[in-house]
C-alpha cells in the first residue's frame, strides 16, 4: 500500500507588499525541488482559509504563471488579519493533519510570527509532526532580529520617490506640505523620505518619527523657521507620532484581533494643518496627504534588491524546514560587514519575533526631526538608485 502524500501549505497574512508574491513563489519552487514534499497547497486568506477549508493546489502551476505572479504586487493567496483563539488554533492544526500537511509556511509580519508560534506550540502539545516556518514580510520594517524585512525596500522607494515629486511641486508654488506615512511604532518608512533630498535646501525639511515624543510647539516653531528660511516647508510624519505620555496625536477607537489600535487615516495630517493655520495664519498655503495603502503594493517602485531578497527568503524557508533536525522558526536576513552590500539568511526562533517590534536605533536619528547619515548609508542598498533631477541656472537679464 502506497504511503500517503506529504504536503506543505503556504499562507499570507497582514498587509500586502510589492514583493510578497516573490516569497510565495520562492516557497513553491523550494517545495517542488525538495525531496520529501509531494504536494504544495495554498491557503486562501491564511489561517482563516484553513479553518474554512479554502485550500488550492499549487503543485502543477506552470512556471511561467508563477513568474508572472512573482512580479505582481498584493497577496496572490489573499490575506487576513486574524489572531486565532485557542480553540481555533487547535482546529487549524487538526485540519492540517487531516490533509497530510507537515510543513506550514506563513508569510507575514510580527503578528503573523505570533500566530505561527501559537500553531507550532499547539502541534507540539498534540505530538503532531508539523514544521512551521515564518517567512518575513512587512513594509514597516519593524520585525525584530532581522536586519531588514522584504517589502520594506520597495515601500521605502515609493516614499522617497513620492517626496521627491512633492518637493518639486512644493518648490513650484511654495507653502507647507505635510505627508503622513505608515509607521505605528517604528519610523523606518517615514525616515526613508530623507532619500528625496537633492540640493541643500530641498525637502523633506522636517521628519517626525514615533521613536521620539512629538511636541506640538516644537513642530509649529520648526515649520515657522523653515518658512522664514525657504519660504516653504515639506514635512514627513509617521502616523504613529505621540506625545510624552505615549498618547497618539490622532487615532481611532477600534482594535484588530492582535490588539493594534486603528489609526486615524487622514486625521493626523488634518490636525497638523489646522494647528499650522492657527499658529501661522489662516491664509497660509498648507495641505496634507496621507499615503495610506498606496505605499504598500505600488507596482512602479519595486526595488530590485527587495524583489531578489523576497524570493530568497522563500527558498531559504524550505531549505531550513528540510534541513537537519527539521527545525521551525523565522527566516531572518543578516547583513555582512564590508564595503559591498551582501546578506545571508538564518533561521531564528519564533519567540524572538512574535509580539516584538524593532524600532529605529538612536544612531539613525538626528535631533527631534531628522535622520542621520548612517541611516541613509544603511538604507540606500535596499532602495536602489533614484532619478536625478535638474534645475535651471537662473541667469538674470539686466533691465532694459
Amino acid at each position: 500500500m502506497a504511503s500517503p502524500p506529504i504536503r506543505a501549505v503556504i499562507g499570507q497574512a497582514g498587509g500586502p507588499t510589492a514583493v510578497i508574491n516573490q516569497s510565495l513563489v520562492g516557497v513553491v519552487q523550494g517545495c517542488l525541488q525538495a525531496q520529501g514534499i509531494d504536494q504544495v497547497f495554498g491557503a486562501l486568506h491564511g489561517v482563516q482559509g484553513i479553518l474554512a477549508g479554502d485550500l488550492i493546489d499549487l503543485t502543477d502551476e506552470e512556471p511561467a504563471t508563477l513568474e508572472r505572479v512573482a512580479v505582481t504586487p498584493g497577496a496572490a493567496l489573499r490575506s487576513v488579519r486574524m489572531k486565532p483563539t485557542p480553540e481555533q488554533v487547535v482546529q487549524v492544526v487538526k485540519a492540517l493533519e487531516s490533509h497530510g500537511i507537515r510543513y506550514f509556511f506563513y508569510i507575514g509580519g510580527n503578528d503573523t510570527a505570533e500566530t505561527a508560534l501559537l500553531l507550532l506550540e499547539a502541534a507540539r502539545e498534540r505530538g503532531q509532526e508539523l514544521q512551521v516556518v515564518h517567512v518575513p514580510k512587512t513594509v514597516d520594517n519593524d520585525l525584530a532580529v532581522t536586519d531588514h524585512s522584504p517589502g520594506f525596500g520597495s515601500a521605502a522607494r515609493f516614499v522617497a520617490l513620492a517626496h521627491m515629486g512633492d518637493e518639486l511641486d512644493n518648490l513650484s508654488l511654495l507653502g507647507v506640505k505635510v505627508n503622513v506615512v505608515m509607521g505605528r511604532h517604528a519610523g523606518w518608512l517615514t525616515a526613508s523620505a530623507a532619500l528625496a533630498r537633492g540640493r541643500g535646501d530641498s525637502g523633506p525639511h522636517l521628519i517626525y518619527l514615533p521613536e521620539q515624543d512629538f511636541v506640538m510647539d516644537e513642530f509649529l516653531s520648526s515649520v515657522s523657521d523653515c518658512m522664514d528660511h525657504h519660504g516653504r516647508c515639506v514635512v514627513a510624519v509617521s502616523e504613529g507620532i505621540h506625545d510624552a505620555d505615549g498618547v497618539l496625536i490622532s487615532q481611532g477607537t477600534e482594535r484588530d484581533s492582535h490588539g493594534n489600535v486603528q489609526l486615524s487615516g487622514g486625521g493626523v495630517g488634518e490636525l497638523l494643518v489646522a494647528k499650522l493655520r492657527g499658529a501661522l495664519g489662516s491664509k497660509i498655503r498648507a495641505r496634507a496627504d496621507t499615503f495610506g495603502y498606496l505605499q504598500r503594493s505600488f507596482p512602479g517602485s519595486v526595488s530590485e534588491v527587495d524583489a531578489q531578497e523576497a524570493r530568497q527568503v522563500g527558498l531559504a524557508a524550505v531549505e531550513f524546514a528540510m534541513g537537519d533536525g527539521k527545525p521551525s522558526g523565522s527566516v531572518v536576513i543578516r547583513r555582512e560587514k564590508g564595503i559591498e552590500y551582501k546578506v545571508r539568511y538564518d533561521l531564528a526562533p519564533l519567540e524572538g519575533l512574535a509580539k516584538k517590534t524593532q524600532v529605529m536605533p538612536k544612531r539613525f536619528m538626528s535631533g527631534p526631526h531628522d535622520v542621520s547619515p548612517k541611516f541613509l548609508e544603511w538604507l540606500r542598498p535596499l532602495v536602489g538608485d533614484l532619478p536625478r533631477t535638474g534645475s535651471l541656472g537662473h541667469y538674470p537679464i539686466p533691465p532694459a
